[in-house]
């Protein structure tokens, strides 16, 4: 079995964000304690605040968090000047991992950057079973059991905001969650796009999309079109102003070198109320299994199981390709032995990432490879402090940027 890495894991509580706080007090002249007339002066009392804004900058966002709690003026800087934050060093994106239960969503959130694990909770939300997109330091939850409850959050700095429910929502027999930021004025927008059956048509299924925008706070409705032979699923994502959305083939396939899925795209600038999207399909570029889209930097990443031509069901390997032109190009396949490395591998994981950095986890086990698309380096995470109690334990996870200047 492939080692996991030596490195010892770190738990910080997530309550570290408004902790107890040690009060400022400056050092006196006149001093006791100095008994040879030199004082000692920390080096924070004679830096003027826009300076040590400047220098804790240059440190991980879990370090500026837990500065927080050195006194009160370094709380205050930390908390209440997220602005100052806007500038910070490029972070890596995390990943939060927990495991599948009706209990409340808690488990460990990991650092590329220090490769080290901190525990952390959703206080926004009380259950794991939800949909999740993310995007410029905010995540987008969709509760999976109504299909209409949304949440918007920020990780670092716990702040959330409940959204008007969703259009449709139990009625839908797929329903799929996207989520976009701008990150310069923070302003966001929801994608929900849903796939319905239409009665009494086995091969004809509806589609719908319903966007949020947050400038406006409310839903609108801009697209509803009828596919035949196809119907969505539960993976989409904005990219560059562009909803991609996965679909599956519902009709009969002659040979096993036809594909299962394809890729459809909506302009959500122009927002054409009556389009085929089955004409501009995009077929994937392998039989495909476990299909994530991403969006990395702009550009749209899918990553997927390959699967046997002779049984599609069954992966052979994992391969990462990005869309150039509406073709496909392959930018790297998982080496074998960090696919043997995943142990009783069950055919079923999941991918997320952001940056130049994806994130891929077996439900079966908490083990989590990242992939370094600028570097095409794979690398097993420091061991993850999640525990498999029993054989059937499932878990899940997905990736967010640790951001302190982005509120709701």
């Amino acid at each position: 079995m492939l080692a996991m890495g030596s490195e010892e894991w770190e738990l910080y509580p997530s309550s570290d964000i408004g902790s107890q706080v040690i009060e400022y007090r400056p050092v006196s002249e006149d001093s006791d304690d100095d008994q040879n007339g030199d004082v000692a002066v920390s080096l924070d009392v004679v830096l003027p605040d826009d300076l040590l804004e400047k220098v804790l900058s240059f440190l991980p966002v879990a370090s500026i968090i837990r500065s927080g709690s050195v006194c009160k003026r370094w709380h205050e800087i930390v908390h209440a000047r997220r602005h100052a934050w806007s500038k910070i060093v490029p972070q890596k994106p995390w990943y939060f991992m927990f495991t599948c239960s009706e209990d409340a969503v808690s488990g460990f959130a990991y650092d590329p950057s220090l490769r080290k694990w901190y525990g952390f909770d959703f206080p926004c939300i009380e259950k794991s079973n939800w949909s999740t997109s993310s995007s410029a330091g905010l995540v987008c939850l969709m509760d999976s059991e109504t299909r209409r409850r949304i949440v918007v959050c920020n990780p670092i700095t716990k702040d959330w905001k409940r959204l008007l429910d969703a259009p449709g929502g139990k009625t839908a027999g797929y329903s799929a969650l996207a989520f976009s930021v701008d990150i310069r004025s923070h302003h966001y927008t929801v994608a929900v796009a849903r796939s319905n059956q239409v009665p009494s048509e086995y091969y004809h299924w509806e589609l719908t999309i319903h966007l949020y925008e947050s400038v406006s706070g409310s839903w609108m409705t801009p697209f509803t079109g009828v596919l035949v032979g196809w119907r969505g699923g539960d993976e989409c994502v904005i990219c560059d102003g562009v909803l991609y959305y996965l679909l599956y083939f519902t009709g009969i396939l002659v040979n096993n070198n036809e594909h299962r899925h394809c890729l459809v795209m909506y302009d959500l600038t122009a927002r054409p109320n009556h389009t085929s999207l089955i004409s501009m399909a995009i077929p994937v570029p392998c039989v495909l299994t476990c299909g994530r889209l991403m969006n990395l930097s702009k550009k749209l990443v899918l990553v997927g199981g390959i699967g046997k031509q002779d049984r599609p069901g069954i992966i052979k390997g994992i391969g990462i390709w990005e869309l150039h032109n509406k073709e496909w190009r392959e930018v790297a396949r998982m080496p074998h032995k960090f696919f043997q490395g995943f142990g009783e591998f069950d055919d079923v994981f999941a991918s997320c990432g952001a940056d130049d950095l994806i994130y891929i986890q077996s439900y079966g086990s908490p083990a989590l490879l990242t992939f370094e698309v600028n570097h095409k380096s794979w690398k097993w995470s420091v061991k993850s402090p999640v525990s498999k109690r029993f054989p059937l334990q499932l878990f899940t996870g997905f990736s967010f940027e640790p951001r302190l200047d982005v509120a709701l």
